[in-house]
């Protein structure tokens, strides 16, 4: 089976150390209260700052959120037993794109933990649903639920990793909602025995 997995927010708990972050740097740096919307994925989109004020927060966290962030829970040992039983995993990111040193850093962290064991690397993605049909992926593990919307869309099975206050997506016969990795362990192994 060809796997499609996101980085952040599915392998490394990033998204979380970003949330953490982010509300530090309105309310201490910025001296402001101006978060709008916590269901919003995207830091930009939770906040009311202006693009300076974004650049300045990337410019002082994102490499330390980068650096600091960690696996998520069951990641190493699932990914590993979904090689070993001889599944294709293939990584399809946006990472990279904002800043591309980035990539290095993720590189090095993924070797240094024995996790650099992803068949193919697409870093900087912003379209992964066309990665998933070049790929020929069967199933996408994504935490963005427009990501999960636009893949469910082209008939490809979608894992939607719900871990932080977000917008819900109904479940359909493309979507699966699931919380943590054993719950997706789980549902590939009865996708295979289907």
């Amino acid at each position: 089976m060809k796997i499609g997995i996101d980085l952040d927010g599915v392998v490394f708990d990033s998204e979380k150390e970003l949330r953490v972050y982010s509300e530090l740097y309105d309310m201490i740096d910025l001296k402001q209260n101006s978060k709008t919307d916590n269901r919003e994925l995207k830091f930009q989109d939770r906040f009311q700052w202006t693009e300076k004020e974004t650049e300045d927060f990337l410019k002082k966290y994102h490499k330390q959120i980068i650096e600091e962030s960690n696996f998520m829970p069951g990641v190493k040992r699932v990914l590993k037993l979904l090689k070993e039983e001889g599944n294709s995993l293939i990584l399809i990111t946006a990472r990279g794109g904002i800043n591309k040193d980035m990539i290095k850093i993720t590189e090095k962290r993924l070797k240094e933990n024995g996790m650099d064991i992803f068949d193919k690397y697409y870093w900087a993605i912003e379209n992964k649903e066309e990665v998933c049909k070049k790929e020929n992926i069967d199933i996408m593990i994504d935490d963005f639920c427009k990501n999960c919307e636009s893949i469910a869309n082209s008939k490809i099975k979608t894992i939607y990793l719900k871990d932080a206050p977000s917008y819900d997506l109904e479940e359909n016969k493309y979507i699966k909602v699931l919380y943590n990795w054993g719950e997706i362990y789980r549902y590939i192994k009865e996708m295979e025995n289907k």
